[in-house]
């Protein structure tokens, strides 16, 4: 792992998973390190919209669209 590619969100997860995972083990509570195992989990994985599956589809309004047609005649 190149230190170029830690980021702040990527940083944040791997802060927030080990405090939570530190306030699980201290509470004596083992379910709550769940949560902290995830994060941990996605920091290392670091999956992200690299593959450009995250886009939005983009959804037209039908009043400007029909607006943009009566201009063109």
């Amino acid at each position: 792992m190149a230190i170029k590619k830690i980021n702040i969100p990527r940083l944040l997860r791997i802060v927030f998973g080990i405090l939570i995972i530190l306030q699980a083990i201290d509470a004596k509570q083992w379910w709550l390190a769940i949560p902290g195992v995830f994060l941990l989990v996605l920091a290392a994985l670091n999956p992200g919209c690299g593959t450009g599956s995250c886009t939005v589809p983009h959804k037209r309004n039908r009043y400007t669209t029909a607006k943009r047609a009566a201009h063109k005649d």
